[in-house]
């Protein structure tokens, strides 16, 4: 089996994690990789960690927080670790011990402060350092599996365990923005033990999941050195997706292939090092466990699930929606979706035709990946551009509050400020002050808004109606770039949503939930972005006719939703070249 993880064919240890930049595929390998050990008779337990999970999607099954077997897969079962369900559990736990105890004007100051989005993440970390931490969790299982979040998510799971140690170590107070600390402190020695277990190469292996492109090669060694810097050593690398041409006549097979090689050639001498799983890039979607075990198929292109459905129809280009996105002269433009369908490279897009139309633009990012300066490549006239860093964000934001609260208060009450500022908690406020107010200046021009994927997009947009409570602990007000933000996100004359998507199953019903989810918000999307679609070009090659007839059913479901469609054809996107809405003229079918 290709997926053992081990050119000697040891099994791989107990606990597995799979991580890398979004969209890269790691849903699907752990997924495979848990199928193949089931059927080698290990009993498996595979976790979804990730807000926006598609765990449920590809395998089929409904799944809760409670692990539960997988039909069709003897030896497998699955969980998801809900962030929200999570949260509601831990808040309930530490708050029951207190009702009839204490005033209920208490009590519930203790609910408001654990209504954040830190209590999210905190709440799920709980849940999956049991896993890690709790022998008697998995008791019944010999491998847990965890399909992670995209990278930077994962990489703030992995530091809790660090960061909460250091904050119930150095703080005296007795309360936090997670109520009162003694729910924490129980949590010490679980913590210590997820900790060790994570650090140990014999309990645990870490797998970094890429795509043979030089942008999620990058991420993956950028992810390996932090995860050293972590003490979590001796990784796997699977590249998923490589393509090699069997139709040699066919130029998009061949610029593909080559795509692959080059950026293979050019891998981080250090990456490179690391024991690899090239995985082949097969003619159809994921979904499903006869796809999942046909992950491994050496000959894919010959595979009895290709499609022989005609390519579904060539759609307008994205240049078809840059009048509507123009209309007012100003206004907030985001994209939206799943991690790794290009939101970056359509924002950048979008923010270069406005500032050749005469525009100032001010492109930003929320992402904590951030590749947004390398998508632009060289600076354009009319284009301003800026990252909303957590780190310089948070330190900005800590000195703003100790400058302006805590020059009122004694040596006692500023220790206390300060010994607040340091909770993980801060970060997640100070980030979303700075998205707010450079929501703000779409009253005066364009801002460009490449965000994060879906899941930490609605913890931001979430921490709206939240938000209040948690910074009138700490700033005494709330910034008026604050209080006027979900009014501006709400506004369908200043606001405009793009949904971004790949022609395929799971990103575009991720992005249908997120449609759904933004509507109970009172958000409406603009319209729907189909990236990288093979549907509009002349292909030959075996495995792209049977991914181009695969796209044809995701783009009708997209066309049924109701609003404006636009369709990017698939570019090979060198390094350092941007999309460009003059290139997107395609060839028709042949």
């Amino acid at each position: 089996m290709l997926l053992n993880l081990d050119p000697g064919g040891a099994l791989p240890p107990r606990f597995l994690l799979f991580t890398g930049k979004g969209g890269v595929g790691k849903t699907s390998i752990s997924c495979a990789t848990a199928l193949s050990l089931a059927a080698q008779g290990h009993r498996v337990l595979l976790v979804s960690t990730d807000p926006a999970s598609n765990l449920v999607e590809v395998l089929g099954v409904e799944l809760a927080r409670a692990p539960r077997p997988v039909p069709g897969a003897p030896g497998l079962s699955a969980c998801n670790i809900d962030p929200e369900a999570a949260a509601k559990a831990y808040r309930e736990r530490v708050v029951g011990p207190y009702r009839g105890l204490l005033p209920a004007a208490a009590v519930r100051s203790i609910e408001e402060q654990l209504s954040g989005a830190c209590t999210v993440e905190i709440a799920a970390f709980d849940e999956f350092a049991a896993l890690l931490g709790e022998p008697a969790a998995t008791t019944e299982f010999d491998h847990v599996i965890f399909d992670t979040a995209p990278t930077g998510h994962t990489l703030r799971l992995l530091e809790l365990p660090t960061a909460w140690s250091g904050f119930l170590e150095a703080n005296t107070g007795g309360t936090s923005c997670l109520g009162p600390l003694a729910g924490l402190e129980g949590q010490r020695a679980l913590y210590a033990a997820a900790r060790a277990a994570l650090s140990a190469p014999e309990q645990t292996l870490l797998v970094l999941v890429s795509r043979p492109e030089a942008a999620a090669l990058r991420e993956a060694e950028r992810t390996r050195h932090e995860l050293a810097g972590l003490g979590i050593g001796s990784p796997r690398l699977v590249v998923n997706g490589r393509f090699l041409a069997t139709d040699r006549s066919d130029p998009v097979a061949l610029l593909l292939e080559d795509r692959g090689t080059r950026a293979l050639a050019a891998m981080p001498p250090g990456l490179a090092r690391l024991p690899r799983t090239e995985l082949p890039l097969l003619p159809f979607g994921l979904v499903g466990l006869e796809a999942l075990r046909a992950l491994g198929d050496a000959a894919p292109a010959s595979s009895p699930m290709q499609s022989e459905v005609a390519p579904g129809p060539v759609l307008p280009g994205l240049s078809s929606l840059i009048p509507a996105l123009e209309a007012g002269g100003h206004g907030v433009i985001m994209t939206m979706g799943k991690g790794g369908v290009g939101k970056t490279s359509v924002a950048v897009a979008v923010a270069v035709a406005l500032a050749r139309r005469g525009h100032a633009v001010h492109l930003s990012t929320t992402d904590p990946a951030a590749h947004v300066a390398e998508a632009l490549g060289e600076a354009v006239a009319g284009v301003q551009l800026s990252r909303i860093d957590p780190l310089v964000e948070t330190a900005r934001y800590r000195d703003e509050i100790l400058a302006r609260v805590g020059a009122g208060l004694d040596a006692a009450g500023r220790a206390l400020l300060e010994e607040d500022l340091r909770s993980p908690c801060t970060e997640e406020i100070a980030v979303f002050t700075a998205f707010a107010k450079v929501v703000a200046q779409a009253e005066a021009g364009f801002v460009v808004l490449d965000t994060a994927p879906s899941g930490h997009t609605l913890l931001l947009l979430d921490a709206a109606e939240h938000y209040h409570r948690e910074v009138l602990q700490q700033a005494g007000e709330a910034p008026p770039e604050v209080r006027a933000l979900l009014p501006r996100l709400r506004d369908p004359a200043l606001t405009r949503v793009l949904l971004v998507t790949l022609p395929e199953a799971t990103p575009v019903h991720e992005a249908r939930a997120l449609q759904e989810d933004l509507a109970r918000a009172g958000i409406r999307p603009l319209a729907w972005v189909l990236n990288q679609c093979l549907t509009p070009l002349t292909v030959r090659d075996p495995v792209l006719r049977g991914r181009q007839a695969h796209e044809a059913p995701w783009v009708a479901e997209v066309q049924s939703l109701g609003l404006p469609v636009a369709m990017i054809p698939w570019r090979p996107a060198p390094t350092g070249q941007r999309l460009e809405l003059a290139e997107e003229a395609p060839p028709a079918h042949a």
